[in-house]
């Protein structure tokens, strides 16, 4: 009963948010307490919602100051050379802006953090989707994919937790798989052209300087056609206004009056700039982003710090701190809200031992004669359950028993463990992954819209990811 009712509970949710009848937040918090209610554990919904507070709180506070100290960081400037950089060498061509969009978030992943691969990403892409008219759920989906390929690397999460479920040597694990993941980054950059070749058949190409003052025209705007040959006409919608494909306009609408906001980060004008501080900026962000990698401390405390310290130096007056936090502040509590809403789905999908059945039901169903064959099996299930259960749940709790099943037939922990890695492309666009709601929040996309979006490319990229290693013989 447990294992339909999780199902049911997961498949609810995302038909929901889907669909746009509720709200993410709302959503994540209802859905869980009316399936713990149905479950007769009504009465522990306290305390698995505490837990499950208890456990996010370290993400949530990170996610909190480092939205703060990266928002600060565009606000004074330290992006504009990256943004206007890659406006000119992209030549303002919407497919070498979404292929861009995937190498940035390809190597800013090194960092081994989501949150932090998205936020860098966003800032520095936003403005260019923004004025060229762009989707943005195609910035999203190809950030999130990317990272999730990334995400694979020894510190970045999944492969220490395989290693530790397994009791295996990190680099063991993920040295053998490098030629499958470079298949699968090279998947998402493929998949970036192809999106992106898509994005310049709807909108043309822009030169720089079209692209520089596309966003002052009233109503229309010319574009060099893509092919060559004469210009077309492209009609601005209004806001929310027209019917389009999701994939086309997704995130795209928002209230009027904020395009002076989205494309302040190009602007040479703005009061927040800090020019002299350029290099102080820099190398706080670098010494930063070293000292997670190194784990010199926990991240939230390293955010928390970098974020007092980038206030202090750079606007040493407290009303223009104050003036910094509140202009974000309506992140700080979409994000932050996010979470906090996630931990009550995931602290009663764990309480009530929904996510124990629903594995305990998956490895049951695979028959006797695929068990020579688990590593392969491993990594199609590695797909939904990163997406339907956290990491930590799945390499903790299935991953053990997939093991110990393809062991019982001749298979080597260290396939079973690299298998598992198939998923993470996936697992980065999942409703119980914090940084996702870091991604679509600073995008300003649905998280609906990203989902619908996301997953079937996302999907492929495991798959590629898998079959790679099966071709290689890693697996």
């Amino acid at each position: 009963m447990l294992t339909i009712l999780g199902f049911a509970m997961i498949a609810t949710f995302l038909v929901l948010i889907m669909t746009k009848k509720m709200s993410p937040i709302a959503a994540l918090v209802l859905i869980p307490a009316l399936f713990c209610v149905a479950v007769g554990q009504g009465a522990r919904l306290g305390d698995y919602v505490i837990e499950g507070v208890g456990n996010l709180a370290p993400t949530a506070a990170m996610l909190m100051f480092a939205i703060v100290y990266f928002g600060v960081m565009i606000d004074v400037g330290l992006f504009d050379p990256v943004v206007r950089g890659i406006l000119r060498f992209c030549k303002a061509d919407p497919m070498r802006i979404v292929v861009g969009t995937a190498v940035l978030a390809a190597i800013v992943s090194l960092d081994g953090d989501g949150s932090t691969t998205f936020m860098i990403t966003v800032s520095a892409m936003y403005p260019l989707y923004k004025r060229l008219k762009m989707s943005l759920v195609v910035m999203t989906g190809v950030a999130a994919t990317a990272n999730g390929v990334m995400n694979t690397l020894p510190w970045g999460g999944p492969t220490a937790r395989a290693a530790t479920a397994l009791k295996l040597d990190a680099s063991e694990i993920f040295v053998p798989m490098i030629p499958a993941l470079a298949m699968g980054l090279l998947a998402v950059f493929v998949l970036a052209y192809v999106l992106g070749r898509r994005e310049r058949k709807r909108l043309g190409m822009l030169t720089l300087d079209e692209a520089l003052v596309r966003d002052a025209e009233p109503e229309t705007v010319t574009v060099g056609a893509g092919g060559g040959g004469g210009a077309d006409r492209l009609r601005k919608s209004p806001a929310g206004g027209g019917a389009a494909s999701t994939e086309e306009t997704a995130g795209d609408r928002d209230a009027d009056g904020a395009d002076d906001e989205e494309f302040q980060g190009l602007d040479p004008n703005r009061p927040t700039l800090r020019p002299k501080l350029y290099w102080f900026n820099a190398g706080l962000t670098a010494a930063l982003l070293a000292a997670m990698i190194m784990e010199l401390m926990p991240i939230p405390v390293l955010f928390l710090l970098g974020a007092a310290l980038a206030l202090t130096v750079n606007f040493p007056h407290m009303p223009d701190q104050r003036a910094r936090i509140a202009a974000h502040a309506d992140n700080v509590l979409n994000v932050s809200g996010m979470v906090f809403a996630a931990a009550v789905f995931t602290g009663v999908l764990t309480g009530t031992g929904m996510v124990e059945h629903m594995a305990d039901w998956v490895v049951g169903a695979v028959p006797d004669a695929m068990g020579p064959h688990m590593a392969v099996v491993t990594g199609l299930l590695s797909l939904p359950l990163t997406y339907f259960m956290s990491n930590d749940g799945f390499y903790f709790g299935v991953l053990p028993v997939l093991a110990e099943a393809g062991a019982a037939h001749g298979v080597s922990p260290l396939e079973i463990a690299r298998a598992s890695l198939a998923g993470q492309a996936l697992h980065m666009s999942s409703p119980l992954v914090p940084a996702v709601y870091v991604l679509v929040g600073m995008a300003k996309v649905e998280f609906g819209d990203h989902t619908r979006f996301t997953v079937k490319w996302a999907v492929l990229t495991s798959l590629v990811v898998l079959a790679a290693g099966i071709l290689f013989g890693i697996m």
